[in-house]
């Protein structure tokens, strides 16, 4: 039975958090034996988006912490986004640290959701899993650029009985949210919104499905304001649908 300590990142714990119990349902379905450290707070990638770097490495080691290299243990996350922040930003907070032996251990045992399933315990399918209807999916940056994830979603989400998959114009263009970028260049980030929205709805899908709540999150604020005819979900809130 794998050993999995969870990693939910803040703005799923403080805004999402049925995603992330939906994360728990799938996880102890496929049979892993799932762990979490109350402790844990964030990796630190606002502050290392914003330029702060010592700061973020102050918070990066406070997640070294939190996340101990045990052998046998495996750190799975409903982000990919975080997931390629301590996969990649720490190999610069920590290059030539004491704690950079540390930071390699915890980057080889960190995975986002659906790259564990799929690539490391070999899941196919969630079994039961069941959500009726059309849907597109949304490759965030991180998860396509940063993790190279793009198969194993999809793999996962076209097992789901009842649910077919419509692929969107220009699937692996940013949403627009970027974190920060949202705030800073708001006008920009709406219109990638729009654009992202515009091209989900052409496919006639009635689901907007991603690795990333926090793309969803930008793109569910697009959608309710405008009151456009389509739903966002979390891969893990699809996996988790019907039983």
């Amino acid at each position: 039975m794998p050993a999995v300590d969870l990693f939910i990142p803040c703005f799923v714990d403080q805004l999402f958090p049925q995603t992330a119990m939906n994360m728990v349902k799938v996880l102890e379905a496929v049979g892993c034996e799932v762990y979490y450290n109350g402790n844990q707070t964030c990796c630190g990638q606002p502050a290392y988006n914003a330029g702060y770097k010592a700061e973020s490495c102050q918070v990066a080691t406070k997640f070294l912490n939190d996340f101990p290299n045990e052998p046998g243990r495996y750190i799975v996350s409903p982000s990919a986004s975080c997931v390629g922040m301590v996969r990649g930003a720490y190999a610069e907070l920590f290059e030539g640290t004491k704690d950079q032996s540390r930071y390699f251990g915890v980057q080889r045992r960190i995975f986002e959701m659906t790259e564990f399933l799929v690539d490391v315990l070999g899941v196919k399918r969630i079994e039961g899993a069941q959500l009726t209807g059309k849907y597109t999916y949304h490759d965030s940056c991180a998860a396509l650029r940063e993790c190279g994830i793009k198969e194993a979603p999809r793999t996962l989400l076209d097992s789901v009985q009842g649910l077919e998959r419509l692929e969107m114009q220009e699937n692996e263009t940013c949403c627009g949210f970027g974190g920060t970028f949202a705030v800073k260049f708001e006008a920009i980030s709406v219109a990638m919104a729009e654009q992202k929205v515009e091209h989900a709805l052409a496919t006639g899908a009635e689901y907007l499905v991603s690795t990333d709540t926090s793309c969803l999150m930008h793109l569910d604020a697009y959608i309710r304001r405008y009151d456009k005819p389509i739903r966002t979900l979390h891969v893990a809130d699809v996996l988790a649908s019907g039983w």
